[in-house]
């Protein structure tokens, strides 16, 4: 590898570190991003990502008067990654509600992606009182009948997967973040990009991650939960959609989301699957606009 450019992805993730907190859940260090004061905003995220993903939006979102924060699920950027955690949507649910306990955190506007999403409705179903909208970025919502894109399918089979994931490196994965997860990455710095490796593989060189992707809970009993944080609940639901994600295609997703959700609220934006990076400003935007309408003002 250049020296040169491993250099500056390390610059990269040391100044992401030094931004952010380090917490002990029950035993897991856990890495956070907290950013801003006012109301709070916790923003999940999904693979093969970390809260690098928010960075922009908790950013932005302190610039409009709100509080941001983005939780390292243990597994995946710099959180631990204990080899008998059990990698399971309700799990880190679990452990996410004793981060926010830990942290003090009763009142929140909820933000998700990617398999944040079930993680999160999972959350948001046992802890309505806790929620104060919903802000759903492109994710699963059938999650028992959902069916992983072609490129998440090899994770999942032994060796296949290994193979995979060793395929993904400082060459390889720009070309992937450019077809997946935005429109244009000419305003995004190479470093940062390629950051994304780095804090995937870490120091178990992606042994969590593939459990992760080997473990979708897909049940029918974790569904109904799921469907309990997205009807007839008490606070306000929105969804915020890169349109041109070739993953998890809005032209599919939108009837999920008018018929099994009660989404009030439905924004298209000029991305793909990694939105975060490449629109953050819109996405703060759409998240204190809808809090907004929540006050009342």
């Amino acid at each position: 590898m250049d020296k040169y450019v491993e250099t500056k992805v390390e610059e990269v993730i040391k100044t992401h570190e030094a931004s952010g907190k380090y917490l002990d859940v029950d035993g897991i260090r856990t890495f956070y991003l907290d950013r801003g004061k006012g109301e709070t905003v916790i923003c999940i995220h999904g693979v093969p990502t970390s809260s690098f993903l928010y960075r922009k939006v908790l950013k932005s979102l302190e610039q409009r008067g709100m509080r941001g924060i983005s939780i390292d699920l243990p597994g995946l950027g710099l959180s631990d990654r204990p080899e008998n955690f059990d990698y399971d949507f309700y799990n880190f649910a679990r452990h996410l509600k004793r981060t926010l306990q830990e942290l003090n955190i009763e009142k929140y506007h909820l933000v998700v992606h990617d398999i944040g999403g079930p993680i999160g409705f999972a959350l948001a179903a046992e802890n309505k009182e806790n929620i104060l909208s919903l802000t759903i970025l492109n994710t699963m919502i059938d999650i028992q009948h959902f069916k992983k894109p072609l490129v998440m399918r090899p994770f999942e089979k032994k060796i296949l997967g290994e193979a995979e994931l060793k395929s993904i490196t400082h060459q390889t994965w720009p070309v992937m973040f450019s077809q997946m997860g935005v429109n244009s990455a000419k305003l995004i710095p190479s470093e940062d990009i390629k950051a994304y490796v780095d804090l995937l593989k870490s120091e178990d060189n992606g042994k969590a991650f593939l459990k992760i992707m080997r473990n979708f809970n897909q049940t029918e009993s974790f569904q109904k939960l799921c469907f309990r944080a997205l009807n007839n609940v008490p606070y306000p639901i929105q969804a915020v959609w890169g349109e041109d994600d070739p993953a998890l295609t809005f032209e599919h997703f939108k009837r999920e989301l008018m018929e099994l959700t009660d989404v009030e609220e439905i924004h298209l934006l000029d991305s793909k699957h990694l939105l975060q990076e490449e629109v953050p400003d819109e996405i703060a935007e759409k998240i204190y606009e809808f809090s907004q309408k929540k006050n009342g003002s």
